[in-house]
């Protein structure tokens, strides 16, 4: 069944009034008329079934019958990413990220990064769209462009792929699907991670992480990771 959004979804809810946009997207797109049923997720863990008691493409109303609540993942999958110089590969692994199970989305300010400015807007519309496709629960968060040397302080112990070999530094490294850790995965730019960021990264708690012997975009990499840290979780 198609889902709308409507964060003001409460558990005592017993109807709701979309705002615009999704009242837009119910009546004209998914075609949903008076008695018509129709599912509502808040992205905070609740979802409910509900009819259309009226189809308005500017105020769409609906009772709501049945809520349902789902508890929060027991393992939280947090990945920051450098931003990628095509923002079509960036907005492609959030979109999939999403409907994979990532919880959390970090832009990260490296030395290397070939994009500075990133329009969020753009994102959080990709995000819930997803979201609701997926039918998920949850609504991923989405954090702005933060430098790499201040998320490994306010976000220590987490992993960390680069593309360095050999290096005596990673006579700890954990293949992806083996990682028991439940900090953030980061994910560098085009570029790499500088060496100086591996090493603030390291001194910070991290574990460098092997993605496997073939070199990935950064935007398959990242996705890579949020899938094998899911299939753990089973």
């Amino acid at each position: 069944m198609h889902t709308a959004y409507c964060s003001e979804l409460h558990k005592e809810t017993v109807a709701v009034e979309l705002n615009e946009i999704e009242s837009n997207h119910v009546v004209k797109v998914l075609r949903r008329r008076e008695g018509d049923a129709v599912q509502i997720a808040n992205g905070k863990g609740l979802k409910a079934l509900g009819t259309v008691k009226l189809a308005h493409p500017k105020k769409c109303l609906i009772s709501i019958q049945t809520i349902e609540e789902e508890a929060p993942s027991k393992h939280f999958i947090h990945v920051a990413i450098a931003p990628t110089k095509n923002m079509d590969r960036l907005e492609w692994f959030v979109e999939k990220a999403t409907e994979v199970g990532v919880d959390k989305i970090t832009l990260l300010a490296c030395k290397n990064n070939e994009r500075k400015v990133v329009k969020m807007e753009r994102l959080d519309k990709i995000v819930l769209s997803a979201m609701k496709q997926s039918q998920r629960f949850y609504l991923p968060e989405l954090a702005e462009l933060t430098p790499l040397k201040l998320f490994v302080k306010n976000f220590p112990n987490g992993g960390l792929a680069h593309c360095y070999d050999n290096l005596d530094i990673d006579k700890g490294k954990v293949f992806i699907s083996d990682w028991k850790g439940n900090g953030p995965l980061l994910i560098g730019p085009e570029g790499d991670f500088t060496m100086e960021e591996v090493e603030i990264a390291l001194k910070n708690g991290y574990t460098t992480i092997d993605l496997g012997k073939n070199r990935l975009r950064t935007e398959t990499a990242a996705l890579l990771g949020v899938a094998a840290l899911k299939i753990s979780q089973r």
